[in-house]
């Protein structure tokens, strides 16, 4: 597979305003296609959502969930832009569906973003740690760190999750796809689970 240009990035993400690493994952679909990873990119509605995404989300719900007999619980903030969105029942299985998944994989944070630097350090000596034990030596151990934080963060952060109703999605590109059925904006603004014993 031909390595993507970074210039072919920057010239679909211009035409999309598609987020980097979707324009990249486009073009290595599509050969380096600009016209056809664009097309892609606008089916899937990546495009539009990425547009959205600057808009504020000042309307939402709350939503609820409890599984199984009651020893796991989820309150989930959605937020949306528009109150007539937030009364959608569409909007509202969007939230049933993120509590399921927050049931299930345990998510600490809701983005890569949030995660606290002690957090981070202590994982990265953890990964420096097994890779000495490896026998790594230090240039290889640079080269291997970011794609071990990387796997940490889709472990532990909400948004970089693999979706549990369909594992080709992570959470974002999930919410992605309902950014633009809906054509407005829609985030995560917080969430809890609770958990018996």
């Amino acid at each position: 597979m031909a390595e993507v240009k970074s210039d072919d990035i920057k010239k679909l993400r211009e035409i999309t305003s598609a987020g980097m690493m979707d324009c990249k994952k486009a073009l290595l679909e599509f050969n380096g296609d600009i016209d056809k990873a664009a097309d892609a990119l606008r089916a899937r509605g990546i495009a539009k959502a990425a547009k959205r995404a600057e808009k504020e989300t000042s309307q939402g719900r709350v939503v609820s969930y409890i599984h199984g007999d009651g020893n796991i619980g989820v309150l989930l903030q959605l937020n949306c832009e528009t109150d007539f969105v937030a009364k959608n029942k569409d909007f509202e299985s969007i939230g049933k569906d993120l509590c399921m998944h927050i049931a299930a994989m345990s998510p600490l944070f809701i983005s890569a973003e949030e995660v606290d630097q002690s957090t981070l350090d202590r994982e990265t000596a953890i990964i420096e740690e097994q890779l000495k034990t490896e026998g790594k030596k230090k240039e290889q151990m640079a080269k291997i760190l970011p794609g071990k934080i990387k796997k940490f963060y889709s472990e532990i952060c909400l948004l970089e999750q693999a979706f549990v109703k369909d594992n080709k999605l992570t959470v974002s590109e999930y919410l992605k796809e309902h950014i633009a059925k809906f054509g407005e904006n829609i985030t995560v603004g917080r969430f809890t689970r609770y958990q018996v014993g």
